[in-house]
């Protein structure tokens, strides 16, 4: 029903970190230049380095993975330390792995996903909860679509929150990132994998963000600097949600969006969320959706009576809170082509029934063409 086999630790400072965990010339840290030079550099730790954005940027792929491969081949370490988001949490996970050669061939399966390193995760945005979780997406650019690797081999040994490198997350990535971790706890709770251990951090997680959410929206940005660890809290508990009951259809549909035009993966979800929910409702209104509904109205403020007489009012409230937050587009804003409202369910349902599994109720093509219509 659940497991966490990761351990979670809290640090104020990344120094903190660096010193409990003893880093030293054994380990490989992936990370950014933008997190190297603040809170690593001063500290002169011995460590190999590899600074994810000097091999391209946006979310990762297959070809800036394998360049990072050639660059540590030959290299000593035994231990992995992921510093970042959720591109270079999703590389991280995959330098564990032995006799990697190609990523492409771990994702198709093509060769044994076998664990030859520790792992541990530090994340620097609020909402992958990829800390907790044995998933690794990447875009295969050779089949135009993002895939995932889901194998207890790259769950994280640790994961480690440190709030001090929330504070330079320029706003927007705050809160897509945020709002993705929101995308997490939902569609986990509505998963037929859900039970009552997983609805727990789903419920506490969609309550915490909400919370700053409102704040958010009534006090402006620089709110969100009082929250830095609740909402990192949350993220978490909301990977340890979807970790254990998966996720659906609301990141089933973004995929292609995301692979073929670089969509980055909080905004592409975000762009998904009510309208997923909306068809959800309208085939099963009376199933824990309904649960879902009632916890999501009480953190919205709505009015009981109001809810009872128009429940799809959530999902209104959902869109209006976070459009305060950032703007929802329609997809063909970012490049979509109207031919493509046929095509992407096509493809969907052929790549994505590792996470279609995971719906509320099951979505045929009409269903889904239905919803690229409607936010196209």
């Amino acid at each position: 029903m659940f497991t966490i086999k990761t351990t979670i630790s809290n640090y104020q400072s990344f120094s903190e970190f660096a010193k409990e965990f003893a880093l030293s010339e054994n380990d490989l840290i992936i990370t950014r230049s933008s997190l190297y030079e603040p809170f690593m550099k001063p500290l002169n730790l011995p460590c190999t380095f590899v600074l994810q954005n000097e091999y391209g940027s946006g979310e990762p792929s297959d070809e800036m993975i394998n360049n990072i491969l050639k660059e540590v081949k030959g290299k000593t370490y035994n231990r992995v330390v992921g510093v970042g988001g959720g591109t270079v949490i999703d590389i991280a996970k995959l330098f564990v792995l032995k006799d990697l050669d190609n990523v492409t061939d771990a994702f198709e399966r093509k060769i044994p996903i076998v664990k030859e390193k520790q792992l541990v995760i530090v994340p620097t945005t609020c909402g992958t909860g990829s800390e907790v979780t044995n998933i690794s997406i990447a875009e295969i650019k050779s089949k135009h679509t993002k895939m995932g690797l889901a194998d207890n081999a790259i769950l994280p040994d640790d994961a480690v929150l440190i709030p001090e490198l929330l504070k330079g997350l320029p706003f927007k990535f705050y809160a897509y990132s945020a709002i993705d971790a929101l995308i997490h706890a939902m569609e986990s709770y509505l998963s037929p994998k859900a039970n009552a251990h997983t609805q727990l951090f789903s419920k506490r997680a969609i309550e915490m963000i909400l919370n700053v959410f409102m704040g958010i929206a009534e006090h402006g940005e620089d709110y969100r600097f009082g929250y830095l660890e609740e909402m990192l809290t949350a993220s978490n508990f909301a990977g340890i949600a979807f970790g254990n009951a998966g996720v659906g259809a609301v990141h089933a549909l973004s995929y292609p969006l995301g692979g073929g035009y670089h969509v980055p993966h909080g905004e592409s979800n975000y762009q998904f969320l009510t309208e997923v929910f909306k068809v959800y409702f309208k085939k099963n209104p009376d199933g824990s959706i309904r649960e879902l509904n009632d916890i999501l109205a009480r953190n919205l403020n709505i009015d009981r009576e109001l809810l009872k007489s128009d429940p799809r009012i959530v999902f209104q409230m959902i869109d209006e809170i976070l459009s305060k937050l950032v703007p929802k587009n329609p997809l063909r804003q970012y490049g979509m082509k109207p031919a493509e409202i046929d095509e992407f369910p096509v493809s969907v349902l052929k790549t994505q029934q590792r996470l279609l599994a995971n719906n509320y109720v099951p979505l045929d093509e009409e269903e889904i063409r239905g919803i690229y219509q409607a936010l196209y």
